[in-house]
């Protein structure tokens, strides 16, 4: 496999032959209860399983498909909301920012920028989420061909900021519809940084219902553990308590009963993957699981 350049954010690697990192949350933050909750419950069950993990929530959408649908709490109450949470479970935190003039904000709380995948290309973005010296995730645009991402991190290397990742969240394929090449994966690999794969966000149908965007969240597990067997240095899953009642992406959200039966599967389908690597330096046994927080699970153990 193509030799990624691992990036760190707190006591987690990514890339680099690193186990694989989940990065997990609702789509937006509800509630400060409701996210304050399920990141507990999060932190639990990866905790559980030794799963590095980062928590990601949105405090706006600003990217809906109505302007009466639901955008969240608000940059300030979000990042008051995010930072408890950060606090109360110490967790890294990823969240989005869509204007340069959030970008300083949002790094007083976040470990993760996230360019949005229709922003990927907005070079003043990019350059004020890389000055603040977090790492930055970003989405590759629906419209961007896998190796068209390298102009995406070389505005931000450019920036001075080499802590990048970059994520897959599907490809346009006619109207509301997306579909995922897994040959996206190795492609984007070879420009040296990690690659993630929203799982969640892949499976949307943008645009398919009523003012809103539809899903197909029945195939998240099929989806994940491919785009595991094809590599990926993390997954990116949307996860709710009740999806029905989801204020945003609640047809393609995985529902929190069926996250630790599907995390076993994918660590499991991870150790495979990268057993035949050559670890770098610092790298964890492929053997097993850790997490400075939580406690080592043997691979032989994931079965499922």
């Amino acid at each position: 496999m193509v030799r990624v350049n691992p990036v760190t954010i707190g006591d987690i690697a990514i890339g680099g032959g690193r186990p694989l990192v989940l990065i997990a949350g609702p789509c937006v933050i509800e509630s400060e209860a409701h996210a304050t909750e399920l990141a507990g419950r999060l932190t639990t069950i990866t905790g559980q399983l030794g799963l590095p993990f980062i928590f990601k929530a949105s405090y706006d959408k600003a990217n809906r498909t109505a302007g009466t649908s639901f955008r969240g709490p608000g940059m300030d109450e979000g990042l008051r909301i995010l930072a408890g949470i950060k606090s109360k479970y110490d967790v890294p935190i990823l969240t989005d920012v869509h204007e340069p003039a959030q970008a300083r904000a949002a790094a007083e709380v976040a470990d993760v920028l996230q360019i949005p995948a229709f922003l990927s290309r907005q070079t003043d973005l990019i350059v004020a989420a890389a000055a603040t010296g977090r790492v930055v995730n970003i989405k590759k645009g629906q419209f961007l061909a896998p190796d068209d991402i390298r102009h995406a991190v070389a505005k931000a290397v450019a920036a001075g900021n080499t802590r990048v990742i970059v994520t897959e969240r599907g490809t346009s394929f006619g109207y509301h519809n997306l579909v995922v090449d897994m040959r996206a994966f190795p492609m984007m690999r070879a420009q040296g940084v990690p690659v993630v794969f929203d799982v969640t966000h892949s499976l949307q149908l943008p645009g398919g219902g009523d003012g809103v965007t539809s899903g197909l969240g029945e195939y998240i597990e099929p989806l994940a553990s491919a785009g595991v067997a094809a590599g990926v240095d993390g997954v990116f899953l949307e996860v709710h308590d009740n999806p029905s009642t989801a204020r945003s992406d609640a047809q393609n959200a995985l529902p929190l009963e069926r996250l630790e039966p599907l995390l076993r599967r994918l660590m499991a389908i991870d150790a495979i993957v990268k057993s035949g690597d050559t670890p770098g330096p610092g790298s964890q046994d492929r053997s097993a699981y850790s997490r400075s927080a939580g406690r080592t699970v043997p691979t032989e153990r994931f079965n499922g």
